[in-house]
């Protein structure tokens, strides 16, 4: 919003900050700028969308014009809303993400779905569950809230996403439900313990080279390491591949997002194991292959 007296009224309303906000996002190429300045907004006042508009005359005080403010400098620099907000709608549940934590996508949206067909209502026996990488816990969570009576893992290497990831279990109803481990990928499951039924994984698996290519809302304030696959975006992929068998109990299940183009590297990496059926793939609503499955015989 500008500071010169000429340039705006004595006193900002809710449709007046609604229309300079929309402009302004707009000359800043911002995408749907004015969704993003009605959210925005909405989240200042702690309204709903819709109530912006019963209230368009409405005042805004001083204080909330410099909340407001902030909030448009910080997603001009092309900071994502979700952390602007340190939230995120995800499997119709709401997730507090920090840059700690890579947002949760509608993509990830077909991980869950896949492992909540092969997760039975019954819980006699209970099911074990590990998800790999957890980050905020998204995948972790959804799927302990809903079905409850199974065990599940989480697994992150880093500390601060295992905080978030066991604050969201707080938030969402399950926080006994879910044990938390520090380590990269297997190496924090005991190899004397008992298997998995179920190894879930969101792993990194951009190509390094493409990096650098990717919107600034997620190569400059996306945690890279949970972005980078290194090298063509396979490595850890095939670590997970190769070493879930011997984690995984007789007609266990991995299930894994893939790259739209890594079906091939999969089917290699499957092959090569030497102890999975026919990997099946599942496609997200772009027509892409986004999710592996691969069960050990």
């Amino acid at each position: 919003m500008p500071n010169h007296k000429s340039q705006k009224p004595q006193t900002w309303t809710v449709l007046d900050a609604l229309q300079w906000t929309a402009g302004y996002f707009e000359t800043h190429h911002i995408d749907s700028p004015r969704l993003t300045a009605e959210i925005l907004l909405a989240a200042v006042l702690g309204l709903q969308r819709i109530d912006l508009y019963i209230r368009h005359d409405q005042p805004l005080s001083g204080p909330e014009l410099a909340s407001y403010r902030e909030t448009i400098r910080r997603r001009v620099r092309r900071e994502p809303v979700a952390y602007i907000l340190r939230e995120k709608e995800f499997w119709g549940r709401e997730f507090m993400v920090t840059p700690d934590v890579l947002i949760p996508r509608p993509e990830t949206e077909h991980l869950v779905e896949a492992a909540l067909v092969r997760l039975p209502d019954e819980t006699d026996p209970a099911r074990r569950v590990i998800d790999l990488g957890t980050g905020s816990g998204a995948v972790a969570v959804s799927l302990a809230a809903d079905r409850p009576g199974h065990i599940y893992f989480a697994v992150d290497r880093s500390y601060a996403a295992l905080r978030v990831a066991r604050k969201n279990a707080g938030l969402n109803g399950v926080p006994g439900r879910i044990h938390f481990f520090a380590g990269s990928w297997m190496e924090a499951i005991r190899q004397d313990g008992p298997g998995f039924d179920m190894i879930v994984s969101n792993p990194p698996y951009v190509p390094s080279g493409q990096m650098a290519a990717l919107q600034p809302e997620i190569h400059d304030h996306e945690p890279r390491m949970a972005l980078d696959g290194q090298g063509r975006g396979l490595a850890a992929i095939e670590t997970i591949v190769r070493g879930a068998p011997q984690h995984l109990v007789p007609r266990g299940v991995l299930l894994l997002e893939i790259g739209y183009d890594q079906k091939a590297a999969i089917l290699e990496f499957s092959d090569q194991a030497g102890v999975y059926g026919d990997p099946g793939f599942i496609r997200d609503y772009a027509g892409h292959d986004r999710v592996a499955v691969l069960q050990k015989m």
